[in-house]
């Protein structure tokens, strides 16, 4: 029996599951497909991780590692929902709430010194950050907006913030001796086993790691961010906000960078607060408060301190006095430095531009921002953007053209690929990749506090991405554009890698070129301007970049984009979009009993996931539930029954009996499958004959607060009875599995 896989993660997008997986179970199995569930949840992969200190109905399988292994065979039909890439202080608070659960996990050491405490470390290091998506993305990236969600928008067009010639909103980032400029790479003549290895200045040699396979013809980078220049930089960017009268903020990834990513974050945080460890940092470093967990971190650390208030006032002066800090959520009081998976640069980034160029500050008023990000890699392609609105407004939705994107990412391409080679210098002195017979591949002087790091691509998914880029061309029209940095010396080997590739494949008639992430950007959004069509084609970062900087604008959100993984191996992948406002959605339901998680994502990924079994293993039925389904989502939106925000209003489990009810009447009507036609009809029936009373019923579910039993491990039976409230429609839902 043919299989999907539904994954199961986290916070929103779990909730939702609760509520949508039994309807795609039940239209799925009148096309003779099964649905599975695999739990890679962020509580799911941290049991997995400590068998041996559970009971046997504790237990659970390492269904990353078995998905993974999946992925790499013509079988995988995977629908990947967002999950949580981990933070230290979110890791931190899902083992607490296990533990609470009575799961006889260990805490998370702050420093592994025995060898118990640095197992226990090695085993948490692998679920921190992003775990995830590495393991499950043996494909490329092929992202788009659906024509459907397109034309909603332009008929219902989203909030754009108006933009002022005068605002003074930038970007600001490094121009030396960050990862970008100090970069080098080689293309492997040969396969190896290499070592990376510290030498400090006074002989002491360091095997930082050991036997890293690389094949043939693979690129392998290193690169090196040096900590006095990043200091240097981020005192005179606190003095620039505060010199121009705007908001300072931070955007990194501390969660998918998420070892180089937190270090940069707890630069930024001792820089703003300079003076505070100007006084006191020697003992704000010996109790750990070292501001990589952020400003949240230090404030619970403070507690343990004899002088904790008096520090803390320290703080609190600082604040008063230095640049105003752009907010989370300025009711609350928490700061962009607070916490370091709260502001995630490709989503925050686009969502400042959106709201013309302001964050928010501490009185809740929007403001200009000098928005930091320190390694100049990917930066300039938001300054471009900001300056684009400054010359030329904010863009109007109802017009604009799209920017999919094709992306290299397979088999842990590139920089979010380099967790387990990235490394904090111990002490001054040099960092050498060397091959097996001795000789030195790459080398960095180093100083101490540097952050070094390696990353490869393999020469197989190059090829893939090419041939992707150049397919999807082909097939939608539109021109393709390689965003490569001919001054970065990993583009440099892409550039000529691509230049070869491109020669296997029939280009007449395309428009093909390689430009510059700043060129591309600007012919991007000149053409955006214009309602023309662009294909960015980039590597792992700018792909998670472009896809929601773009979608953002374009759609208002990068939920709603189109996101297939052509397997290499021939099974597909199909990922449902962002779940960075996941946790407020949450907290919403606790509060209210309201979702306002949009389930699109989902539902373009399952249609998507169907047409991969009648491509693929000729299921004709599951062609006529794809079309089906695309009809109805179509439907779901032009009558708007999308999730609202506000409780009261239509929510997620709402929008999903809208969806059922919408997916059966296309089935009940279509002529293509006559035993499908007479398996929904009295399905569409009884949902139509009850439509306004099980609608009411959703609605009327609202309001007082609901117990899910858990944030990062709910309760099933509790989530279950909070998504599923209304008997009639799970009756005629669950009737189609009998």
């Amino acid at each position: 029996m043919a299989k999907i896989i539904w994954t199961r993660t986290d916070e929103a997008p779990l909730l939702a599951t609760y509520s949508f997986k039994p309807v795609v179970e039940a239209f799925a199995a009148t096309a003779g497909i099964e649905v599975e569930t695999r739990d890679i949840s962020l509580a799911g992969r941290i049991l997995a991780q400590f068998p041996e200190r559970l009971t046997e109905e504790q237990k659970v399988s390492d269904a990353l590692a078995e998905l993974g292994e999946l992925a790499k065979t013509p079988e995988a039909n995977i629908i990947k929902l967002p999950n949580i890439s981990a933070s230290v202080p979110q890791l931190k608070a899902a083992i607490k709430e296990l533990q609470e659960q009575g799961y006889d996990i260990p805490d998370l050491p702050d420093a592994a010194e025995t060898e118990e405490e640095k197992d226990i470390l090695a085993r948490y290091n692998t679920v921190k950050g992003s775990a995830v998506n590495p393991v499950l993305r043996e494909g490329n990236s092929d992202r788009r907006a659906p024509i459907a969600v397109k034309n909603f928008v332009k008929k219902f067009p989203h909030r754009m913030g108006a933009w002022s010639a005068d605002s003074k909103t930038n970007v600001a980032t490094m121009d030396a001796n960050d990862f970008r400029h100090n970069e080098k790479s080689v293309i492997l003549e040969a396969a190896d086993s290499v070592t990376i290895k510290h030498i400090a200045a006074d002989g002491t040699e360091t095997v930082l790691k050991d036997g890293l396979k690389l094949q043939q013809g693979e690129v392998l980078d290193a690169t090196v961010l040096s900590a006095k220049a990043l200091d240097a930089f981020l005192l005179e960017q606190v003095a620039r906000a505060k010199e121009e009268g705007i908001l300072f903020s931070t955007h990194l990834k501390a969660t998918m960078m998420k070892v180089s990513d937190p270090i940069i974050f707890g630069h930024v945080v001792r820089a703003f607060f300079k003076d505070v460890y100007d006084q006191f940092g020697e003992q704000l470093l010996a109790a750990g408060l070292d501001g990589e967990n952020g400003l949240a971190a230090i404030y619970s650390g403070l507690d343990s301190l004899d002088n904790g208030a008096e520090i803390k006032a320290a703080f609190d002066k600082a604040l008063a006095e230095g640049p105003a800090l752009a907010m989370v959520n300025s009711a609350k009081g928490i700061t962009n430095l607070h916490v370091p998976s709260d502001v995630i640069v490709d989503a925050s980034m686009p969502a400042m531009i959106r709201t013309s160029g302001h964050m928010w500050n501490k009185d809740d008023q929007e403001q200009d921002t000098l928005a930091v990000i320190p390694d100049s890699s990917y930066a300039g392609i938001y300054q471009v953007v900001i300056d684009d609105c400054r010359k030329n407004g904010a863009f109007d939705p109802t017009t604009m053209g799209t920017v999919p994107n094709v992306g290299l990412m397979a088999q842990k391409a590139e920089e979010y690929g380099s967790h387990d080679k990235t490394f904090r210098i111990a002490a001054d002195g040099k960092v050498q990749i060397i091959a097996s017979n001795g000789d030195v591949i790459l080398e960095h002087e180093v100083e101490e506090g540097d952050i070094w790091r390696a990353c490869q691509v393999k020469d197989a998914p190059i090829q893939d991405w090419v041939k992707l880029a150049v397919t999807r061309s082909r097939l939608s029209g539109m021109p393709a554009v390689f965003w490569l940095d001919p001054e970065r010396a990993h583009d440099r080997n892409l550039i000529t890698l691509v230049e070869k590739y491109l020669k296997d494949h029939d280009t007449e008639g395309l428009d093909i070129r390689i430009l510059s992430p700043v060129e591309a950007t600007q012919l991007s959004i000149d053409r955006i301007r214009r309602g023309e069509d662009t294909i960015s084609v980039t590597g792992n970062v700018l792909r998670d970049y472009n896809t929601d900087l773009f979608p953002i604008l374009e759609l208002g959100t990068s939920a709603k984009m189109l996101s297939v993984v052509p397997l290499m191996a021939g099974g597909g992948l199909f990922e449902t979009g962002a779940g960075g406002s996941a946790p407020k959605h949450v907290q919403q339901v606790q509060t209210e009993n309201h979702l306002r998680w949009d389930s699109l994502g989902e539902f373009l990924a399952l249609a998507e996931s169907f047409r991969h079994e009648l491509n693929n293993h000729g299921n004709t039925k599951a062609g006529v539930l794809a079309d089906a389904l695309d009809r109805a989502t179509e439907k779901l939106l032009n009558e708007e029954k999308s999730p609202s925000r506000k409780v009261g209003e239509i929510d997620n489990r709402g929008s999903h009996f809208w969806l059922t009810k919408f997916w059966a009447d296309d089935l009940a009507a279509q002529t293509e499958d006559a035993e499908l036609a007479a398996t929904f009809a009295p399905v569409a029936e009884a949902l139509n004959a009850k439509v306004a009373e099980i609608d009411a019923a959703f609605l009327a579910n609202q309001g007082a607060p609901a117990d899910l039993g858990g944030y990062y491990a709910p309760d099933e039976a509790k989530t279950t009875a909070v998504m599923r409230p209304v008997a009639e429609f799970n009756e005629i839902v669950d009737a189609l599995k009998k």
